[in-house]
């Protein structure tokens, strides 16, 4: 989608669009009696996701009310109420006619940008289709909103992307033009240099593909500034290793590099505001595949942090990349320090797969998490990083194993075995997301989703100011 002054239409030109809860449509049929009638011979009760057509007196489109359904208090308005309106209203411009609190109004235009993303490159044949406007209202920061649905939009695309277009060296390409976008530094190890520059598991997981693998580095910001740093999972494609995959679960691993999406989304954001930080982006992009030169089960390991790593499942391999680049960047012992990726099954039997985990080392970071998780409507759910199942990571031959031989708790597994390469950083979460629509919603159809960037926009922007 393109985000440019196009998209706010006139507002003096448009047509008036009314959001009504079931429990105030008595009222509003009582303020606005010239609809009363056309509402009740439509049976429209305020019901959620329903759109009634108000016809003008030559049965031209005269405005549109959308129902919200049993919301007790605007705060409870989120974004997903409305994202299915770019399609479900006809195609025209529209302008909102009901009064709502300023957080209510980011909402609406927020979910309103969400809903009009679309995928269609990849068909030969997509003919433009018009879909309805919506004017920006006075008072409403409409280069924020712009913003922060340009940083979505573009993650989207970069998960939905298929593993033959975006492996490791398109990843990392993303990365240089955002770089050069925004005149940030750039520096990206490449295959055998990441052995020279000591990231060994880095290298280990990405060998046997014949797309090197790589560390992207990016960085922003004054260096006077407090450091944020973003760490993102960027397995481009996992077959699962040796312990190879089925077919079935080897479906989705396009979006095996959700994390690392997110993680560059969120630095556009960040850099498009000129965020008061200094930032620095970290994504180790590989593809796990089987050749010759694939790492096995059995195999120890030297990380970056000196510790030994046995291999228990070539399939878990998205702690083990992230291990590396979590010790160079706890390394700087950063203000903040956040993970992105999709790293366990585990975290989705739980919490399912609209219902990110997040772990973290800072009890007051976490609740501060799960507060801009609910006003943002990208909400996570806090898991225990249990000590006593530490000691389940053992290994007879090395420092640590990649998994557990429990069957159980395998998302705390994942987040302890990162929590063994954190040791400077104080304030550190690790955000366990899925990165994808399981299922057809509206506003919200199958495909990518950028879990956790406007939540972690909102963190930031909180802690360390505009």
């Amino acid at each position: 989608m393109s985000h440019d002054a196009s998209i706010w239409p006139n507002e003096a030109m448009c047509l008036p669009l009314w959001l009504v809860r079931d429990s105030e449509l008595a009222a509003f049929k009582a303020t606005h009696p010239e609809l009363a009638s056309w509402i009740e011979q439509n049976g429209f009760t305020g019901e959620r996701h329903r759109v009634l057509v108000v016809p003008g007196a030559r049965g031209e489109i005269a405005g549109a009310i959308v129902g919200l359904g049993t919301i007790a208090e605007w705060g409870q308005l989120a974004w997903w109420h409305v994202s299915g309106l770019p399609d479900r209203l006809p195609a025209r411009d529209f302008r909102l006619a009901s009064e709502l609190p300023s957080l209510c109004l980011q909402q609406v235009l927020t979910g309103w940008f969400h809903g009009s993303y679309r995928l269609s490159r990849f068909k030969s044949a997509s003919p433009a289709v018009a879909r309805a406007r919506l004017a920006c209202p006075i008072g409403v920061d409409g280069s924020t909103l712009v913003r922060q649905a340009s940083a979505l939009h573009w993650a989207r695309d970069l998960i939905n992307a298929p593993s033959n277009e975006l492996g490791p060296e398109e990843l990392a390409t993303a990365g240089a033009d955002l770089a050069r976008e925004f005149a940030a530094e750039f520096r990206c190890l490449e295959g055998d240099e990441l052995l020279a520059q000591n990231f060994p598991l880095i290298h280990a997981v990405g060998r046997a593909s014949s797309r090197a693998p790589r560390l992207i580095d990016l960085r922003w910001g004054d260096p006077r500034h407090p450091t944020v740093t973003l760490v993102g999972k960027g397995v481009c494609f996992d077959s699962g290793g040796l312990d190879i995959k089925g077919s079935a679960g080897m479906a989705l691993m396009k979006k095996d590099m959700g994390g690392a999406a997110i993680a560059l989304g969120l630095a556009r954001s960040l850099m498009a505001r000129q965020a008061p930080i200094r930032l620095r982006v970290m994504i180790p992009a590989v593809e796990n595949s089987i050749s010759g030169t694939a790492y096995r089960p059995g195999d120890v390991v030297r990380s970056r942090r000196g510790l030994t790593v046995e291999i228990g499942n070539t399939d878990a391999e998205g702690r083990l990349i992230l291990a590396d680049a979590l010790t160079e960047a706890d390394s700087e012992r950063p203000s903040l320090l956040l993970d992105f990726s999709t790293l366990t099954g585990a975290a989705r039997v739980a919490l399912g797969p609209e219902l990110p985990a997040v772990f973290c080392n800072d009890p007051v970071l976490v609740e501060e998490i799960r507060r801009c998780g609910e006003q943002e409507s990208d909400p996570v759910w806090p898991m225990p990083l249990w000590d006593p199942y530490d000691e389940e990571l053992v290994s007879r031959v090395a420092d640590l194993n990649n998994v557990s031989s429990s069957a159980f708790a395998g998302a705390i597994f994942g987040a302890l075995f990162l929590r063994r390469f954190i040791s400077s950083t104080q304030s550190w979460a690790h955000f366990d997301l899925y990165a994808w629509n399981a299922r057809e919603r509206p506003g919200r159809p199958v495909g990518a989703e950028a879990q956790c960037l406007r939540l972690a926009d909102r963190l930031i922007l909180e802690r360390f100011g505009q």
